[in-house]
């Protein structure tokens, strides 16, 4: 299943014209990360991650982001929604229907 999943990575590479790969910090992000990295050892993988930040995550799971974006030597592109963010959207009062 890892042959597999390394192949499909490349894969895409070889045929995007821009790839990126969304990292939301959790388990299964990392586990696509590891993949994304042993399929291009020794060089980074050729295409950036993307966080979509709701602003709702612990700093410690930032910190994390960050880093693996650092050892991984991957640009890291973070988007926030601005209109979520002028209207004081969150998921205590909006629950996930925002």
């Amino acid at each position: 299943m890892e042959a597999e999943s390394i192949h499909i990575l490349r894969e895409v590479v070889s045929q995007a014209e821009k790839p990126v790969m969304l990292y939301s910090v959790g388990k299964d992000s990392a586990v696509m990360l590891h993949l994304a990295r042993k399929a291009f050892y020794p060089s980074p993988p050729p295409f950036p991650l993307l966080h979509v930040d709701t602003t709702w995550k612990f700093q410690a799971m930032y910190k994390l982001r960050d880093r693996m974006a650092a050892e991984s030597g991957m640009e890291l592109l973070v988007y926030q929604n601005p209109d979520a963010k002028e209207r004081g959207i969150n998921p205590f009062e909006h629950g996930a229907l925002h």
